[in-house]
């Protein structure tokens, strides 16, 4: 770096927008170049520094507020850095990031001792930042093409501006996302095992991404919580715990999770990957489903619940979009992200859960269990057979008001084609007391099994624990033995703690 300098004014531009015009001071050196000018040449000089301008427009400064944006500025440092200058290098720690002003650089990536080209950064990029954001070593080295203007940011400088600024942390979603699906550097693609391959959903709490296990490859579903929720150490704490106890849940019909990482300052559940569609969007497309159809789809449901809560979780967020359809016909419910344990207050949301299939007991904030979910099951079931909900609307305030205190109508004037079971399952799933609700899951499989197999739709549970093995061959040398006899011993330990069975066999010479 040949110079340094600081932000002195930073102003709006007026012609374009999302710019900002920024005004820097820049110490001058002395004559020799080697270092700022003197005290004395100070008094008598009153040019010691020097002003420079320049514009910056961003994806940076068109996703954050303004107060965001100057915060943001006024902590980073100028720096001009000379063409041909590598102020990056692969396999460095990473101390800092930087915002490209005015120049270019080149993105090298070293691999098996060829040095590969892949990308070519400009004025409004940011460089460097993946590795400060894990406090990871570098991924690749940087050089510049011309000379350079840039803005650095300290990681330390980072941390306390997204802890000062949380909607600076939404952005961060944004900056990871894009890296995960576009970064041609591997590593800035890798979550933990699993490498992303594109992004495939986003929803208000998450983004779901399709990957790869690196070793095994083994297609998955990788869900990364967005950073307003995971830099929100209260809220982290509650999700990582409960994320863990949902890594435990193993049914045909509850999407399973294979793994928990943490990185990029959020946390990361990667789960089976799933062909098929949402019940949203089956719903979408044809309205309202045949009786047959809706049985077949809620029975399986609630054989996924009867396990959950049998293992003490509640879901707290079943409605069309957590209900999976599979080409097959099978049933798997997902995104457990807001899933609490039974008897569970939750404080981290206004509303644990989506508005219209919300249960009253989630809106005033009192205990939950299996009831709470059952409520909006009711209620989905609703949709599925009518094409509409039990309710007018969709003001908030005359939906809070349904859900803590307006009866559903007996549903035999309006629905009169359809069976009692499914007008009692209605009448004992919408009610506003939990006490006059079924009581479990159970019940409900107990009244609508038996209209299911009058109607010919056969659903049965289909659970059992599957034993599985993985063959692995170990070849070593004599000299090798003692070593990893200790290896083997140490894993043996962890695979009899996680629940499985080691077996060895001792082949001949080979």
């Amino acid at each position: 770096m040949t110079s340094e300098g600081k932000i002195k004014n930073i102003s709006p531009s007026g012609s374009q927008p999302a710019c900002y015009f920024l005004e820097i001071d820049i110490p001058r050196k002395d004559p020799a170049g080697e270092g700022p000018a003197s005290a004395s040449q100070a008094v008598t000089d009153q040019k010691e520094q020097f002003s420079l301008e320049l514009t910056l427009c961003s994806e940076l400064t068109n996703a954050l507020s303004r107060e965001v944006i100057q915060a943001l500025l006024r902590q980073m440092d100028f720096k001009r850095i000379p063409k041909g200058e590598q102020f990056i290098r692969q396999g460095e720690e990473a101390d800092q990031f930087y915002l490209i002003l005015k120049g270019s650089c080149m993105v090298h990536l070293e691999k098996d001792s060829m040095l590969y080209t892949i990308a070519q950064l400009g004025p409004g990029d940011l460089v460097g930042e993946m590795a400060v954001f894990t406090g990871e070593k570098r991924g690749a080295s940087v050089g510049a093409e011309t000379d350079m203007d840039v803005l650095s940011m300290s990681r330390d400088q980072f941390e306390k501006l997204s802890q000062e600024y949380p909607e600076f942390r939404g952005y961060l979603s944004e900056i990871v996302t894009h890296r995960l699906s576009t970064s041609k550097i591997m590593a800035e693609k890798k979550i933990g095992k699993y490498i992303i391959s594109e992004k495939i959903g986003d929803g208000g709490s998450s983004i779901i991404y399709r990957g790869i296990h690196s070793v095994l490859n083994l297609p998955v579903a990788i869900k990364m919580l967005k950073h307003e929720l995971a830099m929100d150490p209260d809220f982290i704490q509650i999700f990582s715990n409960e994320a863990k106890i949902i890594a435990q849940l193993n049914h045909p019909q509850i999407v399973r999770v294979y793994d928990i990482e943490e990185l990029y300052h959020t946390v990361f559940i990667i789960m089976e990957y799933l062909e098929g569609v949402p019940l949203r969007q089956v719903l979408d497309s044809s309205k309202k489903l045949t009786l047959t159809k809706t049985l077949d789809i809620v029975l399986q449901a609630c054989y996924g619940l009867e396990y959950a809560h049998k293992h003490g979780i509640i879901h707290q967020d079943i409605n069309p979009r957590n209900i999976f359809v599979q080409p097959d016909g099978g049933v798997k419910i997902f995104d457990f992200g807001l899933a609490c344990r039974i008897g569970s207050v939750d404080t981290n949301f206004l509303f644990p859960g989506t508005i219209y299939y919300i249960s009253p007991e989630q809106i005033k904030g009192d205990p939950v269990d299996e009831r709470s979910d059952i409520y909006s099951l009711g209620i989905t079931v609703y949709e599925m057979l009518t094409g509409v909900l039990p309710f007018p609307g969709d003001d908030m305030k005359t939906l809070v008001n349904w859900h803590l205190s307006e009866e559903i109508q007996d549903t035999r004037a309006a629905l009169p084609d359809l069976p009692d079971e499914i007008h009692t399952f209605f009448m004992r799933s919408i009610r506003k007391d939990p006490c006059a609700r079924f009581k479990n899951v159970s019940e409900i499989i107990g009244l609508l099994k038996p209209l299911s197999e009058k109607l010919g739709v056969q659903v049965e549970p289909n659970f059992c624990i599957q034993q599985k093995m993985i063959g692995m061959f170990l070849v070593y040398q004599e000299q090798q033995r003692l070593i990893l006899t200790r290896l083997i011993e140490e894993f043996n330990r962890n695979v009899s703690e996680a629940g499985a069975v080691l077996k060895i066999t001792q082949f001949e010479d080979l």
